[in-house]
């Protein structure tokens, strides 16, 4: 298959009602891949049971420079864990979502049968990208606000929506703060490059990653690739994108967690994917820039700027109206299986 035949194939509504329950379990699983993870790393792994699905960090795609506590890592376990809940309700199973720290952590979702419901979040996982593009500038409605704060809200998580453009300047200062100490350091910018795939062909053979076109650049194979990319992956250029897209976006979402453990990150992840799935039900786009929240030298100033006291700053994102970007894939249900 070409490269949007695979993408079709991935980002569907598949069948639920299969009699077959393993086939089930394998279909839940599916979709709680299509969450979103750090640099697509796709870092979890799945172990089914009769009556359980286990979620486990795949510690062997950390991304230690961007993210060296794993942050981001255990909010992408979180994603996934809220995908898989959705999914199970659709499919006729009550998924309760628990953290369970020992070890390197796990998110368990429990499975137990309840009446099918197939709810407007449910229906727009398909649909969910992290869109990295500018929007329309336009704002959205109360109603809408309302709609994405409730979603966004969760246990011992909260979000804050700035939509006014003295707040929307200031959190962009300090997303260009970050951006730029992120830019300087080598290490940063040679994880980054290893985690592009450039090319349709290499993004079809690894299945994860970030692929060019979703990032707004052109399909390359890697030689080229990776020339343009250090070419043109300099401050100047980058934080004038950066900026004219956080300038076009209708507001930004700040997630709160008020302790800075493993389990308000996982519990992160899943409000960030409710707000995200939310979003795009009513048609808004949504993409992170976590700089400031990424920058440990950066994160003290930005959280006392915003009040935060007490809690950390999990996420940041931009909310808008704007055209859908080229899909990132993701590998098979059985390469993220273990017994």
């Amino acid at each position: 298959m070409n490269y949007e035949q695979v993408v079709a194939s991935l980002w569907r509504h598949g069948n639920g009602q299969t009699a077959d329950h393993v086939a089930r379990l394998n279909e839940l699983i599916r979709y709680a891949t299509l969450a979103p993870s750090g640099h697509n790393t796709q870092c979890w792994r799945f172990r089914a049971t009769d009556e359980a699905i286990a979620i486990l960090p795949d510690l062997s795609r950390r991304t230690p420079v961007v993210d060296p506590d794993d942050h981001h890592l255990y909010v992408s376990l979180g994603c996934a864990a809220e995908n898989l809940s959705l999914a199970a309700r659709a499919f006729g199973m009550q998924g309760e979502v628990t953290f369970h720290a020992e070890g390197a952590g796990e998110v368990h979702v429990t499975l137990t049968p309840c009446q099918p419901e197939r709810s407007p979040l449910f229906e727009a996982i398909p649909a969910r990208q992290c869109t990295r593009s500018d929007y329309n500038g336009l704002p959205v409605t109360d109603q809408e606000l309302y709609l994405l704060q409730g979603a966004g809200t969760g246990n011992g998580v909260s979000i804050s929506l700035l939509t006014e453009r003295p707040a929307i300047e200031q959190v962009l200062g300090f997303v260009l703060q970050a951006s730029s100490r992120q830019i300087a350091n080598r290490a940063f910018r040679q994880e980054l490059e290893a985690w592009i795939r450039f090319g349709e062909h290499e993004a079809l053979e690894a299945g994860d990653g970030l692929f060019a076109r979703a990032m707004g650049s052109p399909a390359t194979p890697r030689w080229l690739g990776r020339w343009l990319f250090r070419v043109l992956f300099r401050q100047g250029i980058e934080n004038a994108k950066v900026a004219r897209q956080v300038r076009s976006s209708a507001g930004i979402a700040v997630f709160i967690s008020q302790a800075d453990d493993k389990a308000h990150w996982v519990e992160a992840g899943r409000c960030y994917q409710r707000f995200a799935l939310q979003a795009t039900a009513l048609g808004i786009c949504n993409a992170f820039i976590n700089q400031p929240v990424e920058e440990t030298s950066v994160r003290p100033a930005f959280a006392e700027a915003l009040g935060i006291v007490g809690g950390r700053p999990d996420l940041v994102v931009r909310f808008g109206r704007g055209k859908a970007m080229p899909r990132s894939l993701r590998r098979p249900v059985e390469a993220v299986l273990i017994p």
